[in-house]
């Protein structure tokens, strides 16, 4: 058994929340890109775009996000792709990310009153000016606090890319309660940097939310 000091612990867990920031920023990054053009699609009402859309949505969203993972490593791997586990992790949960976004701004876009397109089209807006100057701004104001609410979902589904070999938050408090026979110790440290990461996010997302309402 090898001795970990409470701050040996802490020290080598604080190493890998590095790489479940990055896994974060990189899924809620490339997620949010894919997630706004399958919203512009939709929005446009071009051929299809609305039901391959919906059915985009439903099909992450109704499947488990370890499945997606499973799928993501292993079935590119049978391909005869070597897929790095990082990879994979981003490659799946930048998927996740993207459906439950494009619903989350569809929604923010839908609540906006049908007046002001109405009023956009008076003065012969084109679509993207529509969107730019009169629509987006507006939804942009509701869609803030989910969107930053969702980041923490995104934070705590890293450590499902555990599974597949990818050493972030969780595989390192996994490695080190092998290394040391202390599991309660080290997954209570583990959830407390999950929670130094996930507070801050929820605490601004209520925050917007409290602010929106006083706007309002």
């Amino acid at each position: 058994m090898v001795e970990f000091t409470l701050w040996d612990i802490f020290r080598n867990l604080g190493l890998a929340a590095r790489w479940t920031v990055a896994l974060s920023l990189a899924a809620f990054v490339g997620g949010g890109l894919v997630g706004l053009a399958l919203l512009l699609a939709r929005l446009a009402r071009l051929r299809g775009a609305a039901t391959g859309v919906s059915l985009y949505a439903q099909l992450f969203q109704g499947t488990p996000l370890l499945m997606q993972l499973f799928l993501a490593y292993f079935g590119l791997g049978l391909l005869g792709i070597d897929v790095p586990a990082w990879l994979a992790a981003g490659l799946a949960l930048t998927l996740y990310t993207s459906a439950y976004l494009a619903e989350i701004w569809h929604g923010c876009v839908s609540a906006i009153p049908k007046g002001q397109w109405e009023a956009a089209d008076s003065l012969a807006l084109s679509f993207g000016e529509k969107l730019r100057h009169v629509v987006g701004p507006q939804a942009l104001r509701i869609a803030l606090p989910p969107t930053v609410g969702f980041l923490v979902q995104v934070i705590k589904g890293t450590a499902l890319a555990s599974v597949i070999g990818f050493i972030e938050l969780t595989k390192a408090g996994t490695m080190i309660t092998n290394a040391t026979f202390r599991p309660f110790t080290t997954y209570a440290c583990v959830a407390l940097v999950y929670f130094a990461l996930c507070w801050p996010v929820s605490a601004w997302s209520r925050r917007l939310e409290r602010k929106l309402r006083r706007e309002r």
